[in-house]
């Protein structure tokens, strides 16, 4: 199961310097997240029920961080995102877990999805 996280703040630029590809981490050692005026770290320790994730996020002008936990078992994944303007694919970071190897990477691009108007 996905878990998805939407954090209304401000326009991403890049996830994890603006590669596509996965960057795969270490318990207790951590990984880098740069999401344009969002930067932090995530890192993982082993607990009996999956690895818990943990996520800290702060704004680059030093505003207060934002810390997101969540245990993933094997085959799972969990999106931090914030939207764009309208029409706009959200930017986003997924971290997975597949076996004993967490990653963390920018998903695919979603198609946007508009609202039809009802009359």
């Amino acid at each position: 199961m996905t878990y998805r996280i939407f954090t209304a703040a401000a326009a991403l630029a890049a996830a994890l310097a603006g590669t596509a590809s996965a960057e795969t981490i270490k318990p207790l050692d951590g990984g880098s997240i740069n999401l344009g005026e969002l930067a932090g770290v995530a890192y993982y320790t082993a607990e009996p029920k999956g690895y818990r994730v943990v996520v800290t996020l702060a704004r680059t002008d030093a505003a207060r961080a934002v810390r997101f936990e969540t245990v993933l078992a094997s085959g799972q994944s969990v999106t931090l995102s914030t939207p764009q303007e309208r029409g706009a694919a959200a930017e986003a970071v997924e971290i997975s877990r597949t076996g004993d190897t967490v990653a963390v990477s920018r998903p695919r691009p979603a198609p946007t999805r508009e609202a039809a108007a009802l009359d």
